[in-house]
């Protein structure tokens, strides 16, 4: 018997045209299955691989419609929406809020502390009660100065490193003897300047001291500043020039520039110049150093 017509399954899948290709009385054999899982074993058997729908399916007008129009798209839920906060009213609760001592409370102590120091070593003292500098926490020795405190020129650098902070001195580690060999260069010694830095604690990991950090140990300087009373100061590098100079230009675009600055009480000549420490990574910046030097030592012979 032929494959019905009316089907377009394979013959092999269609039980129907299956039964009709056997005869009728091998589809009532003995042997037909009685149960759901000998009906199932029985089409593994006889090569059925696929399973059709109740009613035949017409492949070749189905293959004439356009690709994916018999799939709908399932529609895109919205994204959740973040829940309404309350309103700050009588039943809401409050946010906390956790405040720390505030940079003004620590500068106003730090002005106040500063201004009563009449020497240098009262503002020494000042200088180990005060707790308004971060860095005090994690620095070993405080660093307050190197040299004569009655030195016509004054330098300042950045901030005590790992040898200055053991030692509880600025500049003496090999930044400072290699700032020890500039200054024999222009027949200066540890007699003729006085060394401080614009923070007196080490910043750990030797990083650029913060702003906050600055400006916490920034009475202490304006103070050390007028009780030394220099004719000229010197900036070593760019954090210390920047924030005496009030500026945000590099190092290079402000070195070898003389200044007239108001700092400890009165107008004094200011320059800056390049780190030792950097000096130390980039030796052949030194021919610019220098040139800072020279400018420096014709300043003291006027």
């Amino acid at each position: 018997m032929a494959h019905d017509v009316n089907c377009f399954a394979p013959p092999m899948a269609c039980v129907k045209c299956w039964f009709s290709v056997i005869g009728p009385a091998a589809a009532m054999s003995p042997q037909q299955p009685s149960t759901p899982a000998d009906l199932l074993a029985w089409y593994i058997a006889m090569g059925v691989d696929a399973a059709v729908a109740g009613e035949p399916a017409n492949w070749f007008a189905r293959a004439a419609a356009p690709v994916g129009a018999s799939e709908r798209r399932k529609p895109v839920p919205p994204p959740p929406q973040p829940a309404p906060r309350p309103a700050q009213g009588s039943g809401a609760r409050p946010r906390p809020r956790f405040e720390a001592e505030t940079d003004s409370r620590a500068s106003a102590e730090a002005h106040a502390g500063a201004s009563q120091a009449a020497s240098l070593d009262e503002l020494r003292e000042c200088l180990q009660a005060f707790d308004g500098c971060p860095l005090k926490a994690t620095a070993k020795n405080l660093c307050f100065s190197r040299g004569s405190p009655s030195a016509r020129l004054m330098l300042i650098g950045e901030g005590p490193g790992r040898d200055e902070d053991l030692q509880g001195q600025p500049f003496v580690g090999r930044a400072g003897q290699l700032l020890d060999k500039m200054l024999a260069a222009i027949d200066l010694g540890e007699d003729d300047v006085y060394i401080a830095n614009i923070v007196y604690w080490r910043p750990p990991g030797n990083r650029t001291p913060t702003p906050q950090e600055v400006l916490a140990c920034a009475p202490f300087l304006e103070r050390q500043i007028e009780l030394v009373d220099p004719d000229i100061l010197v900036f070593l590098g760019g954090a210390a020039a920047k924030q005496m100079f009030d500026t945000s230009e590099g190092i290079m675009r402000l070195r070898g520039k003389w200044r007239t600055l108001k700092a400890g009480g009165r107008e004094r000549r200011a320059i800056a110049t390049l780190h030792p420490a950097y000096l130390l990574r980039n030796p052949s910046a030194k021919r610019l150093a220098w040139r800072d030097l020279l400018e420096i030592g014709a300043a003291l012979d006027d």
